[in-house]
C-alpha cells in the first residue's frame, strides 16, 4: 500500500511538472542557458523540487489539491488581511495563538507576520536584513512555533503570510561570511568589485533609497578590499541573481518555508533583483523571468502557496508584477496597489477625486489573470508620493510642486492640514519627501484629540471608515495594518530608542494597545472604528461581486469630489460610491439609473435608499455599495 501511495504521489509530481514546465524551463534557458554548468543546475533544481514535494506533509498536499481545484480561493470576498510585527502585536509567536479570537472577530482570514526570519543583530532594517532564512528570530520563537501558528490558522480557515527577502541578505549571512573568508564561489553569490570604477559608473543612473542614513549603492568591505553592492543599507548585501546557484539556493529556501505551512510568500524588494549598466537597475525584464520561474517552482512542489510581489512603483511598472504580456497569469498572484493608496491620500487632502479617477481609470485594467491586488491604506513603510509628472500635467499642475505640497500637508505644515505625520528621507537632489504616520494621525484624529475638538474627531473617524470601505470593495485582498482598526495614534516614543530614532517609520509601528482593544464595544473614536471595520468586512463577505475576478470599472463621476467604482458581476452590478469632500453630495438619479441601479439598496447599511430631489444625498465622507 505504501509503495502504491508513493507511486501515486510521484505521478502527481510528474503531472504538475509537465503543467509548469513551459513556464519554467524557457525562463531559465533565457537567464542561465549560457552558463557553463547550466545542465547540472537544471538537474539539481529538479532534484530539489522533487525532494521538497516528497517531504511535504500530507495535510499540505491535500491543501495543494484543494486549491488546484478552486484556483480562485484567494480572490473570494471572504479574504481580508491583517499585518503586524509579532513582538509589537503579541510579544512572541506562541502568544499570537492567544490573539486569533480577536482577529477572527474582526473578520480577518489572512495574517501577515512581519519579518520573522532570523535577522542580523542590532539594526536590521526592521527585520529585512536576514542572516538565516531557515530559522526564526530567537526573540520571537522557533520554527516549530511558526508551524504551530500556521496549523492553528489553517484550522480557522486563515492564511499565513511571511516575508522572504529576495534582493539581499544580511552581511552576517553564512554565504556572506564565506565570501568574506575568500571563497570565490560564495563571492559570486554577491555583486563584489575589485575597484570602485564599475560601481561609480553604475551610480550615474542609480537612485538612492535611503539617502539620509545610507547614501549611495555600494559599500567598501575592508576584509576583502572589495566594493559590495548594497542598495538599501551597508549591512544588506545584494545577491547576484545572474548566478544560477543563487536561484537554486533561494528556491530551496522557498520550498522549505512552504513545507512549514506558509500560504503566502511576500517576496520583498523584487524590483531590484537584476542589474544592468546605464539603468536604474529596477524592474529589468530579467526580474519578471526570475519571478515567473520561482512561481513555477511553487506550482510544481507546493501549489497551495501564493506569491505576493512587493514592488512599490508607478502603475506601468507595477502591473507586470501581476503578469503582463508573456508573463500574463504566470507571475505574482498578489501585488500591492500602491496607486490606490496614494490616490486615497491625495483625494482626501485636496477633496478632489479627478486625479484619482484619471489614474485608476487610465492605468489599470478592469480584470487580471490569476491575480489580484493587495489593497491597503497604510502599511509598515513610509508613503512615497508616486504621482507622475504626466498625470499631474493632465490637470495643469506641476508634479514636483504637488508632491511637495502633499508631503507638507501630511506633515501638518500646509495651511488647513488636519494631518500629523513626520518627514521621512528627504532627498534634496530630487526634492523627494516621504511621510510616516499612522492612519489615524494622517486622517486627522491625533490633531483633533490633542485640541479637544470633538467634531473634528468624528470627521477623522469617518475618513478612516471611508478608506476601509474603499479597499474592501475596490477588488483584491484588503490589508489592515495593526492598530488601524482601533485608530491608534502615532507613537513618538521611538525617538528615545537609539536604533529607531533615525527612522521616523517607527512612529507608526506602535505596540498594540490591548487596553484600547478591550474597550472596542464602547463609543470612543477607537471603538467606532473597530465596529465600523468589522461591519464593513462582514458585509464584504456577503457580496459575491466583490470577488477579485469580477471587473472593477472606475467611472467618471457626475459630481466633483465623488469617487465611483462599478463591480460588474454576471448577475448584477454593485456601484460603490465614496464622498471625499467635507460637504454633502447630490448624485443625480439619472446617472444612477444609467449605471444599472433600479431599486436602490445599500449593501453596507442593509437598507433601501430613498432618493431626495431627484438624486442620492451622500453625507461628508459617506460611502455606499449600491445594488
Amino acid at each position: 500500500m505504501a509503495r502504491k501511495a508513493k507511486t501515486q504521489q510521484d505521478e502527481i509530481f510528474t503531472l504538475r511538472l509537465q503543467r509548469s514546465a513551459p513556464d519554467l524551463w524557457p525562463m531559465l534557458e533565457a537567464l542561465y542557458g549560457s552558463h557553463p554548468d547550466y545542465t547540472g543546475f537544471c538537474d539539481r533544481l529538479l532534484t530539489a523540487l522533487h525532494s521538497a514535494w516528497a517531504a511535504r506533509p500530507a495535510d499540505l498536499r491535500r491543501l495543494d489539491l484543494h486549491r488546484d481545484l478552486e484556483p480562485d480561493w484567494f480572490q473570494r470576498p471572504d479574504r481580508a488581511g491583517y499585518v503586524f510585527y509579532i513582538d509589537r502585536f503579541a510579544g512572541s509567536l506562541r502568544n499570537v495563538l492567544d490573539k486569533l479570537d480577536y482577529l477572527q472577530e474582526l473578520g480577518i482570514t489572512y495574517v501577515h507576520l512581519m519579518p520573522c526570519l532570523k535577522p542580523r543583530p542590532g539594526d536590521s532594517d526592521g527585520g529585512y536584513s536576514v542572516m538565516d532564512y531557515r530559522a526564526i528570530n530567537p526573540d520571537l520563537g522557533t520554527m516549530e512555533d511558526l508551524e504551530q501558528v500556521a496549523s492553528a490558522l489553517r484550522d480557522r480557515g486563515m492564511n499565513l503570510c511571511i516575508d522572504l527577502v529576495l534582493n539581499h541578505t544580511a552581511k552576517e549571512h553564512a554565504w556572506a561570511e564565506a565570501a568574506r573568508a575568500g571563497d570565490p564561489a560564495y563571492q559570486d553569490y554577491y555583486l563584489m568589485f575589485d575597484s570602485p570604477e564599475l560601481p561609480n559608473r553604475f551610480e550615474e543612473t542609480l537612485v538612492e533609497v535611503f539617502p539620509d542614513n545610507a547614501p549611495g549603492n555600494f559599500t567598501h568591505d575592508p576584509s576583502t578590499d572589495k566594493w559590495v553592492w548594497t542598495t538599501f543599507n551597508d549591512h544588506q548585501w545584494d545577491l547576484n541573481w545572474a548566478n544560477p546557484q543563487v536561484f537554486l539556493e533561494v528556491t530551496e529556501i522557498m520550498l522549505f518555508l512552504a513545507n512549514r505551512g506558509v500560504d503566502v510568500l511576500r517576496l520583498d524588494a523584487v524590483a531590484f533583483m537584476w542589474k544592468r549598466m546605464g539603468t536604474r537597475c529596477q524592474s529589468e525584464p530579467e526580474v519578471h523571468m526570475l519571478l515567473q520561474a520561482l512561481r513555477a517552482c511553487c506550482r510544481i512542489a507546493c501549489p497551495a502557496v501564493l506569491h505576493l510581489e512587493e514592488a512599490i512603483v508607478a502603475p506601468a511598472e507595477m502591473l507586470p508584477y501581476l503578469g503582463r504580456g508573456r508573463h500574463d497569469g504566470k507571475e505574482g498572484n498578489l501585488a500591492y496597489h500602491n496607486s490606490l493608496m496614494v490616490q486615497f491620500w491625495n483625494a482626501l487632502a485636496t477633496r478632489d477625486t479627478r486625479m484619482m479617477t484619471h489614474v485608476l481609470r487610465t492605468h489599470f485594467p478592469a480584470t487580471l489573470t490569476n491575480a489580484t491586488y493587495a489593497t491597503y491604506i497604510r502599511c509598515h513603510d513610509d508613503i512615497g508620493w508616486a504621482i507622475t509628472d504626466e498625470d499631474a500635467g493632465v490637470f495643469g499642475i506641476s508634479g514636483p510642486a504637488h508632491r511637495a505640497w502633499l508631503a507638507d500637508f501630511y506633515e501638518g505644515q500646509a495651511p488647513g492640514s488636519f494631518a500629523r505625520g513626520r518627514l521621512f528621507q528627504e532627498n534634496p537632489l530630487t526634492g523627494d519627501k516621504r511621510i510616516s504616520g499612522s492612519f489615524a494621525a494622517l486622517a486627522g484624529l491625533e490633531k483633533a484629540v490633542n485640541e479637544g475638538d470633538g467634531p473634528a474627531a468624528e470627521t477623522a473617524v469617518q475618513r478612516i471608515l471611508l478608506g476601509h470601505a474603499l479597499i474592501a470593495s475596490f477588488g483584491g485582498i484588503p490589508l489592515i495594518y495593526m492598530g488601524d482598526e482601533l485608530a491608534m495614534l502615532n507613537d513618538h516614543s521611538y525617538l528615545s530608542v537609539p536604533e529607531h530614532a533615525h527612522d521616523s517609520r517607527w512612529v507608526h509601528r506602535p505596540r498594540m494597545d490591548w487596553a484600547l482593544a478591550a474597550a472596542r464595544e464602547g463609543d470612543s473614536p477607537s471603538a467606532r472604528c473597530f465596529q465600523g471595520l468589522r461591519h464593513i468586512l462582514a458585509h464584504r463577505r456577503a457580496v459575491a461581486e466583490l470577488h477579485g475576478g469580477v471587473p472593477t470599472v472606475v467611472l467618471v463621476p457626475p459630481v466633483p469630489g465623488l469617487f465611483a467604482v462599478a463591480r460588474r458581476g454576471p448577475a448584477r452590478t454593485v456601484l460603490c460610491l465614496f464622498n471625499f469632500t467635507d460637504g454633502w453630495l447630490h448624485v443625480p438619479e439619472g446617472w444612477l439609473r444609467a449605471e444599472g441601479m433600479q431599486q436602490l439598496y445599500d449593501e453596507l447599511s442593509e437598507a433601501q435608499v430613498t432618493l431626495h430631489d431627484g438624486g442620492l444625498s451622500l453625507p461628508p465622507q459617506g460611502r455606499v455599495w449600491l445594488v
